[in-house]
């Protein structure tokens, strides 16, 4: 039994079997059909994020203790 996986190695965006280049800078809100990918929760979100990069998101965190 196969589980559909979904993940950024490099500058390569795999869905499944099937792969692609990245089309975000540093893999936070890749699209994916009408949802957007979030490296940190490693889901789906349905709208992408407000923050501008990783940096951004883990100072809100760190600042706010939640994203």
């Amino acid at each position: 039994m196969t589980i559909w996986q979904f993940s950024i190695n490099g500058r390569t965006v795999t869905a499944g079997e099937k792969s692609r280049p990245q089309l975000s800078a540093n893999g936070c809100n890749e699209p994916f059909k009408d949802r957007y990918w979030c490296p940190k929760r490693q889901w789906f979100l349905k709208e992408s994020c407000p923050f501008v990069n990783r940096r951004e998101c883990n100072n809100f965190e760190a600042m706010c203790g939640v994203v």
